[in-house]
């Protein structure tokens, strides 16, 4: 039998142990990501399905995570902000604050984050990425370092769905085209670094417009509330966010010459048995005085402008005719439903109020517990309309919603964002009548 020399011995001993080994811990990375919170500070609490997130029990969420895996990266794709209802701006306002508290390595901008201006988006000081910024707003990139991994982080606005497009004059905000962004692609790949790019396209969109070439990881258009299943695209691992910050996502990656080649995806929820940070209790303190103090200036207003007969008449002027039906409200939770807000303190919440008083927002409708005390909780006239012209005919005039389908009865407030259990057949017989 020939006998190996034994240089040679030793050379394929060292190959075999470079190809068995396991992945060195400089070669794992674990990263947390999200993306559109869509202004939603804290979770609406109107059913146990919908009571996940919030940015205390994030805070509380990415603690634990940190003590176990100090050398976590934490990312955002964007979307912080709403633009839905006038309070929105003063919400977007304490969301900054907030996640400013929550040390993110690096956040995307979208359109939604820019609906207030550039220069409230960048009031709180948070990494924001603007990768074809046509005005140096924001860093085009941010290079996060772990260990001996390298990580450059990118987000792309997509200039076709820019809502300036619609204004007269000169709005350069973004540059449409992709080849600055290519260029730092590839750059970054020479350097030996991880890259990874955040957009409101899919990857298929994105690959059309600006390329999928040196991109290890693309962070692709939110899904609604639920986080998508890892994929490859080529070469490209692509993962999709969950909106509403429900919950958080976790990449747990082998890397091996600069590329991924193994990864581990957990979705993390964020339940009410996940503990508030009480650091942030403070800054919750303080966005609820503001949005109260907002609110009764709001009613001072609505009291001056207030004239002439309301359109609303209260559930207890249909009682007068309605008795039976009104014992089945009386006894359900919609005659409580203002109660259940003051048990919460939300009653002085525009977001809140909307869906638990009679005609909010609406002319001669509900805005000071005082004043319009009357139309407190949900009632006859959430559902069917205002009353008062069907009173003052001696019912001969129909209530305005006369002819509308319990489906469209209830859609007025039960909607996915805050009951997302709501099913006609079993809901409806709680209040049958």
């Amino acid at each position: 039998m020939p006998r190996i020399p034994f240089f040679l011995f030793l050379l394929l001993s060292g190959l075999w142990l470079v190809v068995m080994s396991p992945v060195a811990a400089n070669d794992a990375l674990s990263i947390v990501y999200s993306g559109n919170l869509d202004g939603e500070l804290e979770p609406c609490g109107c059913s146990a399905e919908g009571n996940l997130g919030g940015i205390k029990r994030r805070a509380t969420l990415l603690q634990q995570l940190r003590a176990r895996t100090p050398a976590l990266v934490v990312i955002s794709a964007g979307g912080l902000l709403s633009t839905d209802g006038p309070g929105d701006r003063l919400k977007g306002e304490y969301i900054l604050k907030g996640m400013a508290q929550l040390n993110y390595d690096a956040i995307g901008v979208q359109w939604r984050d820019l609906a207030y201006g550039v220069d409230f988006a960048a009031q709180a000081g948070l990494p924001w990425v603007l990768s074809n910024s046509a005005q140096q707003s924001f860093a085009r990139d941010r290079l996060i370092i772990r260990g001996e991994q390298r990580l450059r982080f990118f987000s792309w606005l997509d200039p076709a769905a820019s809502p300036l497009k619609a204004m007269q004059g000169q709005h350069d905000l973004v540059d449409a085209s992709p080849k600055t962004l290519q260029v730092a692609l590839g750059r970054a790949k020479r350097a030996g670094e991880l890259t990874v790019v955040a957009s409101t396209l899919t990857a298929a969109a994105f690959a059309q417009q600006v390329g999928l070439e040196n991109i290890d990881l693309y962070i692709e258009k939110a899904a609604y509330e639920v986080y998508g299943e890892p994929h490859r695209e080529g070469r490209t691992l692509v993962v999709q966010p969950g909106s509403r910050g429900m919950r958080l996502g976790r990449l747990d990656l082998q890397i091996m010459g600069g590329k991924i080649v193994h990864w581990q995806h957990t979705v993390l929820p964020m339940p009410d048995s996940l503990p508030d940070a009480p650091e942030l209790q403070a800054w919750y303190d303080e966005y609820n005085a503001r949005v109260k103090a907002d609110y009764l200036k709001r009613v001072e207003a609505r009291k001056k402008q207030q004239a002439g007969q309301s359109p609303f008449v209260g559930e207890e002027v249909c009682k007068t005719c309605h008795e039976k039906q009104h014992q089945v409200w009386f006894g359900s939770q919609h005659a409580i439903a203002y109660e259940d807000l003051e048990d919460v303190g939300k009653a002085f919440d525009p977001a809140c109020i909307r869906c638990h008083t009679v005609g909010f927002d609406q002319p001669g409708g509900f805005f000071d517990m005082n004043i319009t005390g009357h139309l407190l909780g949900v009632q006859c006239e959430n559902c069917h309309g205002a009353g008062r012209a069907h009173v003052e005919s001696a019912g001969t005039k129909p209530v305005p919603n006369k002819d509308w389908p319990k489906e469209k009865v209830c859609a007025q407030c039960h909607v996915q964002k805050h009951s997302p259990g709501f099913n006609l057949e079993t809901y409806w017989p709680k209040i049958a009548h």
